[in-house]
């Protein structure tokens, strides 16, 4: 009986908070992201659909050649190269960890940290900085992406 509650504590822990689009799009208007830059809400709940499926926990892998080459972190898959440390990636010894954090604060439910430093990679960059925006978002019609939200 005492290994089911350890086990089932601990899958508790390592399960992934996945948001409801709706849901993320309150959340990061109440955190300044509704045109932020210049970019509207619905662009960046797009981001994060394409980036990560909503998904806080997920982490993509760079590879080339059988060989991971830096890593992405968390809702908006914030890269080790330039702006987290995970230890791992041949530049994360680079001060150019642009956010001031380890990679693995932006796998957990707590997405301020996530927002901040998505407010600091769009600074230099824009949303051009991510693949997913650009393929997926970047001049598209997104007027009615957050009609049924209610917003």
């Amino acid at each position: 009986m005492k290994t089911f509650f350890i086990l089932s504590a601990l899958l508790a822990v390592a399960s992934p908070y996945i948001y409801e689009k709706c849901e993320l799009a309150r959340v990061l208007r109440k955190n300044g992201l509704d045109g932020y830059r210049g970019y509207s809400l619905a662009n960046w709940v797009c981001l994060v659909q394409y980036e990560s499926s909503y998904n806080t926990r997920v982490v993509g892998r760079n590879r080339r050649g059988g060989r991971t080459l830096s890593s992405d972190y968390g809702l908006f898959q914030i890269s080790s190269i330039g702006w987290c440390d995970d230890g791992r990636t041949q530049y994360s010894k680079n001060p150019k960890n642009g956010c001031g954090s380890k990679c693995d604060d932006y796998i957990n439910d707590n997405i301020a940290d996530d927002i901040q430093c998505a407010k600091r990679v769009v600074t230099p960059q824009g949303m051009n900085a991510w693949y997913g925006w650009k393929k997926k978002c970047k001049s598209r019609n997104l007027g009615n992406f957050l009609r049924d939200c209610n917003l």
